[in-house]
């Protein structure tokens, strides 16, 4: 959704001007908490109806995160709702987080695993995957059995799939042309 992309970045470009004169982990760990509670259906429904305050969504909002919140993050979380932009808020998450990971020099990393990995499995993968992509990588990990075998790692919008279902996929792609 490229407009909501377009909404969000001056929000989290702006709250990220003010995460740098702070703790940035602190800020990333609170906007991402943020985007976590402004995508709950009820909240969002609650933000939508008419009836129901400014200053209550952002009461109702403020007292759904666990973390403390300082006077610029309330600011914040004021200004979104006062224009109607709390919807906004899971794509400002995401884009805060790009725009930390930039000046971090690192990047996301999903990988999908058809089994568990255990934390040296992991730490191996992300090591040679970093020298891969040139950078630090902050994995996430994720167990999809329907892989059947294999790893799949998604960073940024590149992909690289060694999993037996990707190769199966080919084999079926050559044999049928």
């Amino acid at each position: 959704m490229a407009e909501l992309a377009t909404i969000a970045r001056p929000y989290a470009e702006a709250l990220f001007r003010v995460a740098q004169g702070g703790n940035l982990q602190a800020w990333s760990d609170l906007v991402s908490e943020m985007a976590q509670v402004a995508a709950v259906p009820e909240l969002t429904a609650l933000a939508a109806n008419p009836r129901v305050t400014d200053a209550q969504v952002a009461d109702t909002f403020m007292s759904a995160l666990k973390s403390p919140l300082n006077e610029e993050a309330k600011n914040f979380i004021n200004a979104l709702i006062e224009n109607s932009r709390l919807t906004a808020m899971p794509e400002i998450g995401v884009q805060f987080q790009t725009l930390k990971n930039a000046q971090q020099g690192s990047a996301d990393a999903e990988i999908v695993s058809a089994f568990a990995l255990t934390d040296a499995q992991v730490a191996e993968l992300v090591n040679s995957l970093q020298k891969k992509f040139g950078r630090k990588l902050n994995p996430t990990v994720t167990v999809d059995q329907s892989l059947i075998g294999g790893v799949r790692v998604v960073v940024g919008d590149e992909v690289l799939d060694t999993s037996v279902r990707a190769k199966l996929q080919q084999m079926q792609i050559a044999l049928a042309s």
